[in-house]
């Protein structure tokens, strides 16, 4: 199985780390020999396999802003796909919840041309997932996007396999960390923008803290579960969405005096499809 990885983030490199390290393992167990013939981030890339492997000694980009020496010089992501024989897209590029960005363009093109694809990419699923789907399926590729929602826990999985012959009546919980983080902090009695400034320090919230605190994270992971769970057809534009930043220190504390939290939560069912602010019960 050769792979290609689109997007040399934490997840790319983690990605490409874990890759040699299971090689053995996955040859052993399954007979597939695991290899990655391709990596590019947004301004380089490798195509040659030992060099690849000499990146991964690294431990990350430390050393450079590149991931390679080899430079775009105007060439897209499919230029580059183009140049190396492979059967998996691992697509880790930045979410875009505009118009799915680059990382939309690059499945759609991967996927027309029988390549199966991994993404952790939100943004191409919150805005044409039926589209890609429709396509995977015509073309009989996987599309795959497990990690794309709820970190290591496997919800989409869980919900779709191993739970087939239940019928989910609705999925509630939180999904977004940062906004954990920082209501969690507000309820000790840190203010709203101390605890974002923290978060930003410790890199669990981006410079432009939008998608996260505005609510718009929590919204893409809820139209992937309404799409792949529910069978429905919506994108985050079908989300009624309500972030934390209107959440002030008075509420905290009365919800506090009432043995509550407040804390951001994600509902979606067969009819339902929301991210708001809802007090929870403390220890819940």
């Amino acid at each position: 199985m050769k792979v290609f990885i689109s997007g040399f983030g934490t997840v790319g490199q983690g990605f490409l780390e874990t890759v040699l390290i299971k090689k053995p393992y996955v040859q052993q167990r399954y007979s597939e020999l695991l290899s990655v013939v391709g990596v590019c981030d947004s301004q380089s890339y490798i195509i040659d396999s030992k060099e690849i492997c000499g990146l991964c000694a690294l431990g990350n980009k430390a050393t450079s802003k590149y991931c390679g020496h080899d430079m775009r010089n105007g060439k897209t992501t499919i230029d580059l796909m183009q140049m190396v024989d492979f059967d998996v897209l691992v697509e880790c590029t930045p979410t875009n919840l505009k118009d799915g960005g680059d990382g939309y363009k690059n499945i759609k093109w991967a996927l027309e041309h029988g390549k199966d694809v991994i993404t952790v990419n939100k943004g191409p699923l919150a805005l044409k997932f039926s589209e890609l789907d429709a396509i995977a399926k015509k073309n009989g590729c996987m599309l795959r996007y497990e990690g794309s929602v709820g970190g290591a826990m496997p919800i989409i999985n869980l919900c779709r396999n191993d739970l087939g012959g239940q019928r989910i009546k609705s999925i509630q919980g939180i999904l977004n960390g940062t906004c954990n983080f920082i209501l969690s902090k507000m309820d000790n009695g840190m203010p709203f923008e101390q605890a974002l400034k923290e978060a930003q320090q410790l890199g669990y919230a981006e410079t432009d803290p939008t998608n996260d605190v505005d609510g718009f994270d929590s919204a893409s992971k809820a139209v992937i579960l309404a799409n792949s769970i529910f069978g429905r057809d919506v994108t985050i534009n079908d989300v009624d969405i309500t972030g934390i930043r209107s959440i002030t220190e008075d509420a905290i504390a009365i919800a506090a005096e009432n043995g509550m939290v407040i804390r951001l939560i994600v509902e979606v069912s067969p009819d339902k499809l929301e991210v708001a602010p809802r007090l929870i019960p403390k220890g819940h």
